[in-house]
């Protein structure tokens, strides 16, 4: 069994490094030869695009540490993490509602925690104003 070094490019010169215009003249070559009428093969890859459901658990994270009004951070947060058990799973329908579920009170956590926040900082300083103002009297 002998075994000869076989250029990886054919026509190359082993020992010596191919140069820019030997490449581009292998590639139109390469390029008018594919237009042959010889049939080619085909391969198919099938991507399943049902694996990408989101389970929104670092936004529940955040609603259940910071955000928790109502307790509907923590709600969301077991909503997010069915989710994330379903698709572990393989129940990508599941996954898909309880993710759903997930974003729902998680835009509702967030938005009913801003609210209340924002009012209660206006109340407090609209409060405080009141007492400085009452105390200088």
């Amino acid at each position: 069994m002998s075994r000869s070094s076989q250029p990886f490019f054919p026509g190359a010169h082993p020992g010596v490094p191919p140069t820019y215009e030997m490449l581009k003249e292998e590639h139109e070559v390469a390029v008018l030869g594919a237009q042959s009428s010889a049939p080619g093969t085909t391969t198919v890859v099938t991507i399943r695009s049902e694996t990408a459901v989101p389970d929104h658990i670092v936004w529940s994270l955040f609603n259940t540490i910071f955000m928790n009004w109502c307790c509907l951070g923590f709600v969301a947060f077991a909503y997010s993490v069915k989710s994330r058990d379903r698709k572990m799973v393989g129940d990508m329908t599941g996954a898909r509602t309880y993710a759903s579920t997930a974003k729902c009170l998680n835009i509702w956590a967030l938005v009913l925690g801003l609210l209340l926040t924002i009012t209660f900082i206006i109340f407090f300083v609209a409060g405080s104003l009141m007492i400085s103002q009452t105390i200088s009297e």
